[in-house]
């Protein structure tokens, strides 16, 4: 008989672990809802050229692609940025700016596994587009950390790593570097938090081949603040740009949750501007989340030229933060109430009371064979259910029930038609 596993790279969620993805996404959702974002979902599957045509060259590597039956090629999804591209472009100007959408999108990408990485994983998109503005930018990164404050984090375990991919362009177009060596650059820089500082420098020769344009990037990515770049570069577009967005989100009162780091790169290739990654302070894992502006992605598929910020987290590395932390859902029993009745009861008068709980919203289990009292009591108590209705032959001949409540032993005979008031209180207290 043969034994199946998951495929590689694919999880089981059993029912701990749904509590626990349930807590992330219901998080999730309520800071996008208090942030104003409207939900929305794409296609599991998209044409191949979606990704092909901007994302870059790593991306092709990972896709899961299969021609279907009319011959065409198709791709699991990898992110979803195209997709919400996709469908601005296709309704054009009908879509009211601007637009505030977030998903949370099953993915899909075919790549080595290690730690916080899988191939199959969750992810939250939060995407403004239609706003040209720096504010746009602030108010994503705004809504970035509530994102995490509201899962239990706080400045102690992360930072917002803020970057531009325009400022990297024209302080290499300012050294010398042609905007065709740009791409294969930028994809190189984004891997170099990944490498020991022997490797980066090795490939980045390799790369290059000149040693005096290697110690150019390295002068570069030696800036380590604003004031720094505007003492060499004074008066550029981008470096305007990045200080009026630390203007926008020291107003917000969020300065402590971030800073300039000129090595945020992102390696997609469709960012344009200002790009941000979110790292554990402890350095303990991979970057939490990450985003950017990606200005051009809309006229790129057919649409009107609109302005875009997005960013993305993954449910694989935030999920193992909270549990570094120590952060959880609280335990909640799978019922609200347990409707235990004695062998000899009738079990018609049972399912009437389990038939009114369900119509009133109430979770009631019960037993589903023939079981003796003190098991069911054992069972209530291992569930950790809070109330119990016992029903036996007596409450059933007086229209009554005995309710429990194991929190505090206390009991009561109450009339069926008090049930649902009586129970409603109780819950309303626990």
């Amino acid at each position: 008989m043969s034994t199946f596993t998951t495929p590689k790279g694919t999880r089981d969620f059993y029912p701990e672990a749904m509590v626990f993805r349930d807590f992330i996404f219901d998080m999730w959702t309520q800071t996008c809802r208090r942030y104003c974002f409207e939900h929305i979902d794409a296609p599991l599957f998209e044409h191949f050229e979606l990704y092909t045509q901007k994302s870059g060259e790593e991306i092709e590597r990972q896709l899961y692609t299969f021609v279907d039956k009319g011959g065409r090629k198709l791709a699991l999804r990898p992110e979803l940025t195209p997709s919400v591209a996709r469908m601005v472009a296709a309704k054009g100007t009908s879509l009211k700016r601007p637009i505030r959408w977030y998903s949370i999108p099953r993915l899909f990408r075919y790549e080595r596994m290690q730690k916080g990485r899988l191939r199959e994983f969750f992810q939250l998109n939060m995407d403004i587009l239609g706003i040209a503005e720096v504010s746009a930018d602030a108010e994503l990164i705004a809504a970035v950390i509530a994102m995490m404050t509201d899962l239990g984090l706080d400045k102690d375990d992360f930072s917002v790593l803020i970057s531009s991919r325009t400022l990297l362009e024209e302080l290499f177009v300012a050294s010398g570097f042609a905007q065709a060596e740009l791409p294969a650059l930028y994809a190189l820089l984004d891997k170099k938090p990944k490498m020991s500082a022997e490797e980066f420098e090795r490939k980045l020769n390799e790369q290059l081949h000149d040693p005096a344009r290697a110690a150019t990037i390295q002068k570069v990515f030696s800036y380590e603040t604003l004031d720094d770049i505007e003492k060499d570069f004074a008066g550029i577009q981008p470096l305007a740009d990045l200080m009026q967005l630390f203007s926008y989100l020291t107003a917000l009162g969020l300065a402590e949750y971030v800073r300039f780091d000129i090595g945020i790169v992102r390696g997609l290739a469709y960012y344009t501007g200002i790009v941000f990654e979110v790292f554990d302070k402890h350095k303990s894992m991979r970057a939490v989340a990450g985003g950017g502006r990606y200005d051009n992605l809309v006229s790129l598929y057919g649409g009107q030229s609109t302005p875009a910020v997005g960013f993305a987290a993954g449910d694989v590395v935030l999920g193992d933060l909270l549990m570094s932390r120590g952060i959880a859902p609280p335990v909640q029993a799978r019922a609200d109430v347990y409707l235990a009745e004695f062998a000899e009861t009738h079990p018609r008068y049972s399912l009437e009371l389990a038939s009114l709980l369900r119509s009133h919203r109430i979770s009631v289990e019960y037993s589903l064979k023939s079981t003796g009292f003190g098991k069911q009591m054992k069972q209530i108590n291992a569930l950790g259910i809070p109330l119990v209705v016992i029903a036996g032959s007596q409450e059933a001949e007086r229209n009554t029930v005995k309710v429990k409540d194991m929190r505090s032993g206390e009991e009561e005979i109450v009339d069926k038609s008090r049930l649902i008031a009586k129970l409603s209180d109780l819950l309303s207290h626990r």
